[in-house]
């Protein structure tokens, strides 16, 4: 999607990551946060998307990955797209099994060498513990894809996340795709959703 259609994709986590890894203010904060378990303060995450859509490469679009989470981001984030004159076109609604997905996350692993992506189950390497891309030996797994960690994520979500879908359904842009469907399928469902 992100190459076909020209847009740039805005992992949230990506950001709060390379932020912590700054070790600038925003970055020792959102550390603080995120190994509390709490979402960033709202202002910050706006603050962090609205300086990070004015560059250059956002001038054709972009997707939001993991924002808005709450009502109030969701709210927050139209204000701030409205003072630029932009608006959301589509909230892209992913429905999965908890447990099957629970097996995803947890069984995802990368190549420390090149990042290439693996999985216990659904995509191992050709040859067991040597990297297809880059013949590399050393993997890693993100620490917080633990089951714990996930089903805690899962009870947020249902808590605090899922009440966005209905706000985003009055506006008429939520599109929900089947994504217990195979990956292509998926795919296609998602470009349908896009399509005016």
């Amino acid at each position: 999607m992100e190459e076909s259609r020209d847009l740039v994709q805005l992992s949230t986590g990506d950001m709060l990551r390379a932020a912590v890894a700054s070790g600038s203010d925003l970055g020792r904060q959102a550390k603080d946060v995120m190994d509390a378990g709490q979402l960033m303060p709202d202002d910050l995450m706006i603050q962090m998307i609205s300086e990070r859509i004015e560059r250059s490469d956002c001038g054709s679009g972009f997707i939001l990955d993991g924002f808005p989470r709450t009502v109030p981001q969701a709210r927050a984030l139209d204000k701030m797209l409205t003072g630029k004159d932009l608006h959301l076109d589509a909230v892209i609604e992913v429905k999965v099994d908890e447990d099957i997905l629970v097996e995803r996350i947890t069984g995802r692993y990368t190549c420390s060498k090149c990042g290439a992506g693996y999985h216990d189950k659904f995509q191992v390497p050709a040859q067991a513990g040597v990297c297809d891309a880059c013949g590399g030996t050393d993997f890693k797994r993100r620490a917080d894809d633990t089951e714990a960690t996930v089903r805690t994520r899962l009870a947020a979500y249902r808590e605090s996340t899922a009440p966005i879908l209905p706000y985003y359904r009055e506006k008429g842009i939520l599109k929900t795709v089947d994504g217990m469907a195979p990956i292509n399928k998926v795919t296609r469902q998602i470009e349908a959703s896009l399509t005016p």
